[in-house]
């Protein structure tokens, strides 16, 4: 992969809003090859979506994440790759990884509140054959996700109004 294409999916990566007219000034190549970059790229699975980071504090919507370490054994024919098909299928799932280290999944969830994950984890992924154990942590404060700042977007007042940041 050339430069310019780095380029394109690191500034794409960071702002998917921008257009291609935005991206061809940026990297240097003119509105339709960068368009046809694009389509070439989402067409060849590099690109696999675009999403908005939400700030779910900052909502009255009720919800709560954790990551949750599995254990698992690995089946003879398919490895761990069976047991991450079975895992990322619940709709609580947002993120299964292979880890190096020792666990060997990282899975993580989210549901309205912290009793859910725990009963979600006891009945759902603890059951699962090959599972040999479970950690969960439980997500209190997000500070940054991807190049994303979750706490310098509004001055927080206090009761006296004064700028809690001071």
């Amino acid at each position: 992969m050339d430069k310019k294409m780095e380029r394109l999916l690191k500034l794409l990566q960071e702002d998917a809003t921008l257009s291609a007219q935005q991206l061809s000034v940026m990297i240097g190549m003119t509105e339709e090859e960068t368009a046809a970059a694009i389509r070439r790229l989402e067409k060849d699975g590099v690109i696999k979506g675009y999403r908005a980071l939400i700030n779910w504090e900052r909502t009255e919507v009720n919800r709560a994440s954790a990551l949750i370490e599995l254990r698992v054994t690995p089946k003879k024919d398919s490895g761990f790759d069976e047991l991450a098909e079975h895992v990322k299928a619940f709709p609580e799932v947002e993120s299964v990884f292979l880890m190096s280290g020792g666990y060997d999944l990282a899975v993580i969830v989210t549901a309205a509140t912290m009793s859910e994950i725990a009963m979600f984890v006891a009945k759902r992924l603890a059951t699962i054959d090959g599972v040999l154990s479970t950690a969960t942590h439980f997500i209190l404060t997000k500070y940054k996700e991807g190049s994303v700042d979750f706490t310098s977007e509004v001055e927080e007042i206090d009761e006296r109004g004064s700028n809690l940041c001071d």
